[in-house]
Formats: structure tokens, sequence, C-alpha cells
């Protein structure tokens, strides 16, 4: 029999009225939830492609804990870091268990234009369920910039090329290719520093070693609240988070919005009623939730959509990116 239909089974006295029977029998017959096959039968692993206590962690550790309290079933976090996020996307793709998901970033569409062979393909080789997340990236400067706003700023970088520099959280992130759609749409030679990781990139901002730095919010808010930063533009098509900041595209309209996202998907192998169970059972979070919270304290902003958003989102990025780092002249490895 299977668990929770009838925990006091044991406890029944010999004799059991024949309608008591027939009642158990309709309900087990009703509640298809919990017949055998339901979704999720065993444990379920939920991959992180980064390192524990990241952005892209954060939101994966409250969504595995609701699911287990609400599924009743252990949704476990692991973290599989390496190769810009391909070591945990390809676990993900070769698990043929039906109860593996993945929680990555926007270089689930990004990893493809960097290597040769990722061992996956991205539109057809996981389950789309939502975008759990997205956060704009800021072009930002010190609070003693010569540069006051981005059309200053785009002005003193046409007038010489390779001598406005910017840095990056490394070559092939996000946020280094947000700014090669700058360049590639906008006409503009800038110099890419990039460091390893976000912290050191925007160091070097307050540092003074580079003229400027595209960086997500969650690096970047607490300086310019604290009055040692100044932000010039936003990478989204919508000015997000900070009002009075302009977005390129206002400068730039050929230049294609870029925001840092956070999506899961589900392996291959995942029930489509699975997928819309986990949508469903995941909805109530959009408001008011402990992970709006958290997104909202790093710059965030809670999507939990569905599976079209994050399906058209996917159809333009990785075209988008195989261009821009073709463009760059970025070597795929």
């Amino acid at each position: 029999m299977p668990p929770g239909l009838d925990r006091d089974a044991r406890r029944r006295p010999i004799g059991l009225p024949r309608r008591a029977l027939l009642t158990t029998a309709a309900i087990a017959m009703a509640r298809p939830s919990l017949a055998q096959g339901a979704w999720p039968s065993r444990p379920t692993r939920i991959i992180v492609p980064f390192a524990p206590g990241g952005t892209t962690d954060i939101p994966a550790r409250i969504i595995a804990e609701y699911l287990q309290r609400k599924l009743g079933k252990p949704f476990v976090v692991e973290n599989r870091s390496g190769g810009g996020g391909a070591v945990g996307i390809r676990a993900a793709v070769q698990s043929a268990d039906g109860h593996t998901l993945l929680h990555t970033t926007s270089a689930v569409a990004v990893v493809p234009a960097l290597q040769r062979d990722p061992g996956f393909d991205p539109l057809t080789d996981l389950a789309p369920i939502t975008m759990t997340a997205a956060s704009p990236i800021l072009l930002v400067v010190r609070e003693d910039s010569p540069f006051r706003d981005f059309p200053g700023y785009l002005a003193k970088a046409r007038a010489e090329p390779g001598k406005v520099s910017f840095s990056s959280s490394g070559i092939g992130t996000t946020v280094h290719l947000s700014a090669e759609v700058l360049r590639a749409r906008g006409h503009v030679d800038l110099l890419h520093v990039p460091y390893r990781g976000s912290a050191p990139s925007a160091t070097a901002v307050l540092a003074g070693e580079v003229d400027s730095g595209f960086l997500s919010p969650i690096e970047v808010l607490p300086h310019i609240r604290a009055g040692r930063m100044r932000a010039l533009a936003n990478c989204a098509l919508t000015r997000t988070l900070l009002p009075d900041v302009p977005t390129i595209a206002e400068f730039v309209p050929a230049y294609d919005g870029v925001r840092l996202w956070f999506a899961l998907f589900g392996g291959r192998d995942l029930p489509p009623a699975a997928a819309a169970l986990l949508m469903r059972e995941l909805a109530p979070l959009r408001n008011g939730s402990v992970l709006t919270e958290r997104m909202a304290e790093v710059g965030a902003e809670t999507l939990l959509d569905g599976p079209d958003p994050l399906v058209a989102r996917m159809r333009a990025e990785v075209p988008l990116w195989k261009s821009i780092v073709e463009a760059a002249g970025i070597p795929r490895e």
C-alpha cells in the first residue's frame, strides 16, 4: 500500500466494514500523485555548476528545502564546479535517472560559444522548467571618475579607441560578453582587463586600475550606496533596480539587452508531468517568500515564470553569444 494513504492500517480492528475498504480503494484511485510511479519516487539532485555560497547556490538551496517540505522526498544540492559551468551542466545532461535537476546561470547559453565540444546542446539536451531570477549587469566607475554619464563615456571611447578600459570577472563570462555586445553593436573599441572573479574586478575599479567595470549588483550595490562607485548604465533593456540609471540601449539602439539570469532545468529524462508539478509547487514563491527576499538583497528579481520565457531566452542567447564570441575573436577551447 502506498505510504500516507492509510497510516493507521495496523490499528484497524479485524472485520473493518466493507464500505470502509471500498472508500480506501476509491481514495487510492483518486490520488494518482501517490500511486505507483509518482514523481519524485526517491531523492532528487539539484546540480549547481558553481561553488557553494554563490548567487547560483543560494536560490538552489532555498528551492531544495522548499520542495523537500512540499513533496516529502529529499532534494539535495550538489555543487559540481569547473569549466565555467560546463562540468556541472554535463553531469545533469548525462544523468538518466529522471531525478536530476540543474540550477544554473546564463552560462548554459554561453558555454557552447566558448567550447568547440561542450558535451551538450542546451537547446535539446535539457528540459526547461523556469527562470528563477534575473539581475541587471551594471557599467560602473569609481565615484571620482571623470566619466559623469554614459554619453560622455561612449564619446571618450569612440574618440580614443582602445584607451578606455573595463574590468570583468574573466574572459567569456556574461559580464565580459555584455561589454563585447557594446563593442560590436556600438562600434566602440574598449580595452578589456579580465580578473579572476567578480570581487577582484570590483576592487580594480575602486583602486583605479581600470576606468570602469561591468559587474553584477551583488558586487557593486554596497559601493554605490556608500558613495564609492557610480553606475553609468544598465545592460538590461529596461531600467531595473536603479531607475535613475539609463540603459545602454537608450543610446545604442542596436544593443541587445543582457541580464544575468538563473534557471532551473531537468535532465533529458525528467518526465514532463514532473516538470509541470515542479512549476506548480514553485509558483507561490514568486511573492513575499524567503526566495524573493534573498534575491532582492543581491539586486535580483524573482521570476518563476514557467518554461516558455526560458525557452525564448535560450533560443535568443545561444546564437547571440556565438556571434559575439566570433566577432570578439575570443578563441574557443
